[in-house]
């Protein structure tokens, strides 16, 4: 446990947390703030694609590849994660994730747009990501961090993914009685072997089976919450705002920076600047490759914005009392349903919640680690990487929560710089795909200049016509 708290204080210190927030900024503002300036496209066309229940062309439908998506970023960062970011960065935690997502808005569609731009069709499907990216945008030379960032990514999909997901079921569920950590360790083994069986058509129809009714149930739990304590609704917005800013604003009083943990547990929650979900979204039937990344723009929303503001609203007005200066958990939540609907029902509810969060976020993160292997290896290892994720799981209900959490954020940082690298060194052509790039005579968007990154011949989508 010392170690990895030593490597995870000096992988997340301040100059991590700047180099996100600066590389998302410099992005935006590259492709004029898209995050902003198509915020309404981003939901509208988000939402109508939800609909799409097959895909067009080559491809899994947009439906599955954003159910897919949003499955490995819903997970229970959104209930335990926020809890852990109240308890040791205060209330205040939640506005500096409120500004992660702000700018993870505009690095996830600067993720996925490449992504798209970028993949290749490798036995029958789609096959994309920052490895792609960087293999086919920046070129041989490059790929060494393509490497790096899938041996973090393997490693990641059975850690984040997987151990990080089940001990928050465990902690919430009973893991002090051997004989619940054995049939729950079971159930959940048996429940990823099942789902996550197929390549990215046959998770995504799983997810999109899980997420709907997922985050359907929570945010109506939380809401009634939230509405039963309705006069506590402006306290709450206020402690979170006068927080922001007061560097011992834990419950704990000096448990953490406010800006620190809001930061890393927004991070941990939508995963922009880590390149995970654009795997997910590069096996989408897609056309204009800066279109479909508005469902990134979405993505973020929902998840941040949306479910994680709800379990801390939920939780601050209910009055509930959180653990002085140690990671609360998914606990502080049932407590805070309690309220309305009694602790028997709230914490039922709890465990169905969890439960769909933890094993729709393994759903994901299968599929995440897996391409990462792929691209390593072979097909051969990955499908050997595809049945370890039951055995994972059960061993899984045994590993201590905090432990765990340590290694997720390892694992986010290991991920996060090979993927910004490559972002900032593609900047030019993410002007381009956002529709920023200065226009020629013709009114044509200019070529490339001789020595820019281009696909490799005959990989990925062949280049767009000028």
């Amino acid at each position: 446990m010392a170690f990895l708290r030593a490597v995870q204080s000096a992988l997340w210190g301040t100059p991590t947390v700047a180099a996100l927030l600066l590389t998302g900024l410099w992005l935006s503002a590259n492709t004029g703030f898209v995050q902003v300036r198509r915020f309404g496209d981003a939901m509208r066309k988000s939402f109508g694609r939800l609909f799409e229940r097959s895909g067009r062309g080559d491809g899994t439908s947009a439906l599955e590849a954003v159910c897919t998506a949003l499955a490995g970023t819903v997970g229970t960062g959104n209930i335990a994660g926020v809890v852990i970011a109240l308890t040791m960065g205060g209330p205040g935690a939640v506005f500096w994730m409120w500004v992660s997502a702000s700018v993870g808005m505009g690095l996830k569609y600067c993720e996925i747009a490449l992504a798209v731009r970028y993949r290749e069709k490798r036995d029958g499907e789609y096959v994309g990501g920052p490895m792609y990216t960087v293999k086919n945008g920046l070129g041989r030379r490059y790929l060494p961090l393509a490497v790096c960032f899938c041996a973090a990514g393997a490693a990641a999909g059975l850690g984040v993914g997987v151990m990080t997901q089940v001990a928050g079921v465990m902690s919430l569920n009973g893991a002090d009685r051997p004989g619940a950590t054995v049939l729950i360790g079971l159930g959940m083994a048996a429940a990823v072997a099942v789902t996550c069986r197929g390549g990215a058509a046959g998770r995504g129809r799983a997810a999109a089976v899980l997420v709907p009714v997922m985050a359907g149930l929570y945010v109506l739990g939380t809401l009634t919450v939230i509405a039963a304590h309705i006069r506590a609704l402006p306290g709450a917005v206020l402690s979170i705002l006068r927080g922001a800013f007061r560097p011992a604003s834990a419950v704990g009083g000096a448990a953490g920076s406010a800006a620190s943990w809001g930061i890393r547990r927004g991070l941990f929650s939508n995963e922009a600047g880590l390149g995970s979900s654009p795997i997910a979204h590069a096996s989408a039937s897609a056309g204009d490759p800066g279109e479909y990344a508005l469902m990134g723009i979405f993505e973020v929303f929902v998840d941040t914005f949306l479910i994680c503001t709800l379990t801390a609203l939920a939780v601050l007005c209910s009055g509930v009392e959180l653990p002085r200066g140690v990671p609360g958990g998914a606990g502080c939540v049932s407590a805070a349903l309690a309220t309305v609907f009694g602790a028997r029902a709230s914490d039922a509810f709890m465990a169905v919640s969890v439960s769909l969060f933890a094993l729709s976020s393994i759903v994901g993160w299968s599929l995440y680690g897996e391409r990462c292997v792929l691209f390593l290896l072979g097909p051969r290892a990955a499908e050997g990487y595809r049945l370890l994720f039951p055995f994972v799981t059960f061993l899984s209900a045994f590993v201590g929560l905090p432990a765990v959490i340590l290694f997720g954020d390892i694992m986010n940082a290991l991920m996060m710089g090979p993927n910004l690298l490559s972002l900032l060194l593609l900047t030019p052509e993410l002007r381009r795909l956002a529709g920023r790039a200065a226009p020629s005579a013709s009114g044509r968007c200019p070529s490339p200049p001789a020595g820019a990154p281009r696909p490799l011949p005959g990989r990925g989508n062949p280049p767009p016509r000028r």
